[in-house]
């Protein structure tokens, strides 16, 4: 089977306990290059990916250093291009919510939804009701909290991984460096006369003060009050 290839991305950083984020990239098309973050939790020995994003041999073994790749869990609609790589290679079950149409592949294990068992501590999905496709974000409530979304939310706190040209764009394009509602994600997921700002508010009922997306930086602390400063903007006018 042809994968996607390998883009640029970093090492294995731990940002809490147990967390874990490789920080890289993928190619909107050949002159635009955009972060991409995969992070992945360990429970025992066994890991569960969120979000995969396919890395090299070198950072693979650093993985494998620290568990089984046991499962891989989507939890946006829009990031599915490298899971069929984990599932193949190392026999990952695959964990996602279901009635997705950008990616099909793999077929789906374990359905999840809000009511959903996650197979790590202290874990639980929060998932949007009101979106065109697929979306839910990950709380873990171990010390002072984090939230771990997709697309719905992102943080920038530096432009590391755009490419030159991305860059540039980044802050006339609706992504400046500071925590927002995916603005491109907002626009596809909407549905014509609808609103996500339920599904978008029901975040700011979780405890948390860090915050790590699909996209974009790590945020260490502060995050539930930029998140509610960043909703709170995206729908000013409604």
């Amino acid at each position: 089977m042809n994968y996607e290839r390998i883009y640029p991305h970093g090492e294995v950083e731990e940002i809490g306990s147990e967390i874990y984020v490789v920080r890289g990239s993928i190619n909107l098309n050949p002159l635009v290059r955009i972060t991409r973050n995969m992070v992945f939790i360990r429970q025992g020995s066994e890991l569960s990916l969120i979000n995969p994003v396919r890395v090299d041999d070198r950072v693979l073994k650093q993985m494998a250093s620290l568990g089984e790749i046991k499962r891989v869990v989507r939890t946006g609609a829009m990031h599915g291009i490298d899971d069929p790589f984990y599932v193949d290679t190392f026999g990952a079950e695959m964990w996602s919510q279901a009635g997705g149409t950008i990616y099909t592949k793999p077929s789906i294990d374990v359905v999840i939804n809000d009511g959903t068992a996650l197979p790590f501590d202290n874990a639980k999905i929060i998932e949007f009701k009101n979106t065109k496709e697929p979306e839910c974000a990950l709380h873990i409530a171990d010390d002072d909290g984090i939230l771990i979304t997709c697309d719905a939310i992102q943080h920038y706190g530096d432009y590391s991984y755009n490419n030159f040209l991305a860059r540039v764009m980044m802050p006339f394009i609706g992504f400046p460096k500071t925590t927002i509602v995916g603005p491109i994600w907002l626009k596809l997921m909407t549905s014509e006369g609808g609103s996500l700002e339920s599904d978008m508010r029901q975040l700011l009922d979780a405890k948390f003060d860090r915050l790590v997306s699909a996209h974009g930086t790590y945020l260490p602390n502060g995050a539930h009050q930029a998140v509610e400063k960043a909703i709170d903007k995206a729908f000013a006018a409604n």
